[in-house]
């Protein structure tokens, strides 16, 4: 059974640092590309950042979305089957549900999800 167990959500004033963490179980971690969705209030779900596997030709390598580039740093740690988030100097507009995916190739075959966690920027 797969499981993806997101952690590290919660309350953070803006300019404030979080850093999320995603559990991974029941999957060869290496092989799968990780991600970090959210989805804000009446907004489409958007991803936010991405890594690929170390099996992939090339080593990893890691995609940003517009909005959080330079703020925002992902990364794995493949020994504990763990991808993080690194969330800095977070804006009011960061406010989402944040959802970790593993994910091999286009179709829905091995595209997994998990819960989300809430992050919450205000004063």
């Amino acid at each position: 059974q797969v499981q993806l167990v997101e952690s590290g959500g919660g309350l953070v004033q803006p300019g404030g640092s979080l850093r999320l963490a995603c559990a991974a179980s029941g999957i060869t971690f290496n092989f799968y590309t990780m991600g970090w969705y959210r989805q804000a209030p009446g907004k489409q779900r958007e991803l936010v950042a991405s890594i690929t596997g170390a099996s992939v030709a090339g080593g990893e390598s890691t995609n940003y979305g517009d909005s959080v580039k330079g703020r925002f740093t992902i990364s794995r740690d493949n020994a504990k089957d763990t991808v993080y988030l690194q969330m800095n100097t977070l804006k009011p507009e960061d406010t989402a549900v944040y959802y970790c995916n593993a994910k091999i190739g286009p179709g829905p075959r091995y595209d997994y999800w998990g819960r989300g966690t809430q992050v919450t920027v205000s004063s």
